[in-house]
């Protein structure tokens, strides 16, 4: 069984891109556990960090548990959203029971991203996510690179829910997962579970 844990740049209930996570989490391949997490977290403070609110090590927890990872995020300014940072750098500063320093939970993960936004539908924002993948040391996946221009998202979108209703881009979410699998299995090992229940 494959475990991929999906983050959500965005908190709003009709957020575009947790729309295209549930979209994933619906076209999942077969054998494949997918889990959108909660990034409803406090902002990210030292004070706390050895001892993090619930939410904190529930997330921690998550994402340690994963065998891969993917990452939507809005764009904003030209940066992934504040959300998705904090996600980050919670991810970052995970303090194991036995003592001892900070341990990433992203740390050697296969990873893609895909994102929602304006003009190249967020595009920037991930580009600036594979740099700082580079120091968290995730494997981020090249092709396909999923950007979802919003203007124009009626047609994409549903206005209410923010779920994808556009067939060819959910063929593109499709495809990025399949690659995803892929990339996970060639970096791990781990395959789609082929057990039916």
């Amino acid at each position: 069984m494959v475990k991929i844990v999906a983050i959500s740049g965005s908190l709003r209930a009709a957020s575009f891109n947790t729309g295209l996570l549930r979209s994933a989490q619906l076209l999942a391949p077969k054998g494949v556990e997918f889990i959108i997490a909660n990034v409803s977290l406090p902002l990210y403070n030292t004070d706390i960090e050895l001892s993090p609110p619930p939410e904190v090590i529930a997330f921690q927890e998550l994402v340690k548990s994963a065998d891969a990872v993917l990452l939507a995020s809005p764009e904003h300014n030209y940066l992934p959203s504040a959300v998705i940072k904090n996600a980050i750098d919670w991810g970052t500063r995970s303090f194991p029971a036995s003592g001892g320093g900070p341990v990433s939970v992203w740390n050697d993960k296969p990873a893609a991203l895909i994102s929602a936004g304006g003009g190249v539908g967020g595009l920037r924002a991930q580009y600036v996510l594979r740099q700082t993948a580079v120091f968290l040391n995730l494997h981020v996946l090249n092709k396909p690179e999923v950007g979802v221009q919003i203007w124009g998202a009626n047609q994409i979108f549903d206005p209410v829910t923010g779920d994808v209703t556009d067939e060819p881009t959910k063929t593109r979410i499709k495809d990025l997962l399949d690659a995803l699998v892929s990339w996970t299995t060639r970096l791990t090992g781990k395959k789609p579970s082929t057990n039916e229940l």
